[in-house]
């Protein structure tokens, strides 16, 4: 196996406490899916990872707040004199010297 390979195999050891009822119903878990502990472990807790991650990026909002949103998009922005003139102003890289 080249070394790049390796280095991507390699894993960090994460060390937890947990009770023997607990341990000893993650092993029937991962035996009923055909996983060691680890793998299931680590497939159980990435997934609660994402979820945790998907949630801080979806934003819920009932059908009457979702349409007043939809509404407000749909308008056409209030005029920005300082945006209009940064708009028009050329880049510093358009300028002729």
């Amino acid at each position: 196996m080249p070394a790049a390979n390796s280095m991507a195999m390699k894993r960090e050891t994460l060390n937890l406490r947990i009770r023997p009822a607990e341990r000893d119903l993650i092993d029937r878990a991962a035996k009923a899916r055909g996983k060691n502990r680890t793998d299931f472990v680590l497939e159980a807790a990435r997934a609660a990872a994402e979820e945790a991650l998907i949630e801080q990026r979806i934003i819920m909002a009932d059908p009457e707040a979702y349409q007043t949103f939809l509404t407000r998009l749909d308008q056409a922005p209030a005029p920005n004199p300082a945006l209009r003139k940064t708009m028009q102003t050329p880049a510093p890289w358009e300028q002729e010297k």
